[in-house]
């Protein structure tokens, strides 16, 4: 029982930190609200778990034999990171109140958790720590509790930007958070860099 709790305090402690998919989640639900911003947090959640899954499964070995596709991915993931910083400092404030915007996809979600070199720092750290030995069933097992885990943080974040929703009425403010996100996505990407 002890190994199933320090792998779900592994995984709260990576998820619920600040990092692009949680400052976008924040954002989402701030200007679309929760419901709409499920659609990002299940993606991002699918999306991280199934990478879990590949880099316990073997795939680690994969860019171990070529540290090169290693970068490709680290510097995608940057230029992912800052593109969506600019959309969202680029965003003209407007709040949907009729419910007709539809917020990010899923697939959007998904292709964050990709594309973001934090998910795959976790990955790896994570699978190393708790299922080295690629005993699958350790694998399964921790790739189910992040799953758990990982939604619920990111799911957090959510509805903290949607109950921010009723405070930012007024474009300028909404202007203001997505300048001030989009500033928080562009540093931690840079961060990444530099890490």
């Amino acid at each position: 029982m002890s190994t199933v709790l320090s792998m779900a305090a592994f995984a709260l402690a990576t998820s619920i930190t600040p990092g692009p998919v949680n400052i976008v989640a924040l954002g989402a639900g701030a200007r679309y609200g929760l419901r709409a911003s499920l659609r990002h947090v299940t993606g991002a959640t699918v999306g991280f778990a199934l990478l879990l899954l590949l880099i316990g499964l073997g795939l680690h070995e994969l860019l171990v034999q070529w540290p090169m596709l290693t970068r490709v991915i680290e510097w995608a993931g940057v230029a992912f990171l800052l593109y969506v910083a600019w959309k969202l400092a680029a965003d003209d404030g407007r709040i949907d109140t009729t419910g007709a915007a539809r917020g990010p996809t899923l697939l959007a979600g998904a292709a964050m958790q990709w594309l973001n070199p934090k998910a795959w720092l976790a990955s790896v750290a994570g699978m190393g720590a708790y299922a080295a030995s690629g005993e699958k069933a350790l694998v399964w097992q921790f790739a189910a509790i992040y799953f758990v885990v990982c939604f619920a943080s990111i799911a957090c974040w959510a509805w903290a930007g949607a109950s921010l929703r009723q405070a930012l009425r007024e474009p300028e403010r909404v202007r203001l958070v997505n300048r001030t996100m989009a500033a928080l996505l562009a540093a931690s990407a840079l961060w990444l860099l530099l890490d």
